[in-house]
C-alpha cells in the first residue's frame, strides 16, 4: 500500500515539475520571438531611414530589407506554428549572397571566380529547397499523440514545413 501511494506521489511531483518545466520553456520562445521580433523591427526601420536620409536606395539596400521581411517572416511562422521553417532560412542565405554578389560587382567592376563561386552557392541553396520542399511533401512530420497536447514533448521543434 505504502508503495502505491509512493508511486502516486512521484508521477505528482514528476507532472508538476513538467508542468512548470513547459510553462518556462512556452515563456523562453515568446519572449525570445518578441525579442527576436521587435530586433528586426527595429533594424529594418532604420535601414529604411538611412535610405530615406539618403534620398536614394540601391539595390544592396533593397535585398537588405528583403532579408529583414524574410526574418519577420520566420518570427511569425515560428510563433503561429511552433516550427521552424527551414526553407526561410535557406531563402535569406541566397538573398544575403545575391547581394554579396551585387556588390562585389558594383564595387569592384571586375568579375571574377568569386561570382563563379556565389553563384554555384546559389544554386546549391536553390536546390536544397527544391530538396527540401520534396522532402516535407513526400515526409511529411508526424506529431506524436501524447495525453497533454500543449506539452513541449508533444511539439517538434525540428525544421518542419507548415
Amino acid at each position: 500500500m505504502k508503495h502505491n501511494r509512493a508511486d502516486h506521489l512521484r508521477a505528482k511531483i514528476h507532472d508538476y515539475a513538467e508542468s512548470v518545466g513547459n510553462l518556462l520553456v512556452e515563456a523562453f520562445h515568446y519572449l525570445a520571438l518578441f525579442a527576436i521580433g521587435a530586433m528586426t523591427v527595429w533594424a529594418g526601420t532604420m535601414a529604411a531611414l538611412e535610405m530615406f536620409a539618403k534620398g536614394t536606395a540601391s539595390i544592396d539596400d533593397i535585398l537588405l530589407l528583403f532579408i529583414y521581411l524574410e526574418l519577420g517572416a520566420m518570427v511569425g511562422i515560428y510563433f503561429k506554428t511552433n516550427h521552424m521553417p527551414v526553407r526561410f532560412l535557406i531563402y535569406v542565405a541566397i538573398t544575403a549572397l545575391t547581394r554579396l554578389m551585387i556588390s562585389d560587382i558594383s564595387h569592384h567592376n571586375e568579375p571574377n571566380m568569386g561570382v563563379v563561386y556565389i553563384s554555384g552557392a546559389i544554386l546549391l541553396l536553390a536546390f536544397a529547397v527544391l530538396v527540401v520542399r520534396f522532402a516535407s511533401a513526400r515526409f511529411p512530420s508526424v506529431k506524436r499523440a501524447t495525453n497533454k497536447p500543449n506539452s513541449v514533448s508533444a511539439e517538434s521543434h525540428e525544421g518542419t514545413e507548415p
